[in-house]
């Protein structure tokens, strides 16, 4: 299921979407001195990871689809194990958990972003 090649490869190793062996971020999701930030271009194949200005305004989309997926399992998983959640305990574990996982979901949008519009190129 993971195998090379694959858009989930490239989504869950954090590698470049066109030949998934270079790193496509500069450091990790909580190194806050470099959140997000993505390389120029591979280190490997040297594909361009910024296809235009702007590229990755869109990856606030998937930022947004991945938050509401976050609010509804929080949601969900608070119900279920919370015996008569009020609003404030809504409130709380779900402030909580999108603070913790921001920055995850935050370089996981352009990752994906990038997967969308960048393809494997299998090296010959």
């Amino acid at each position: 299921m993971l195998k090379k090649g694959t858009k989930l490869f490239s989504i869950l190793k954090r590698k470049c979407p066109h030949c998934q062996e270079g790193e496509f971020f500069v450091s990790g999701p909580y190194n806050f001195k470099n959140l997000g930030k993505v390389h120029e271009s591979c280190s490997v194949c040297k594909e361009s990871f910024s296809k235009e200005p702007g590229f990755y305004y869109g990856a606030m989309y998937v930022s947004y689809a991945l938050g509401v997926a976050v609010f509804v399992a929080v949601f969900l998983l608070t119900y279920l194990f919370y015996p008569n959640p009020g609003a404030f305990e809504y409130i709380l574990f779900i402030g909580i958990a999108m603070v913790v996982l921001g920055p995850f979901l935050y370089s996981l949008s352009k990752i994906i972003w990038a997967n969308l519009f960048m393809s494997y190129k299998k090296k010959i």
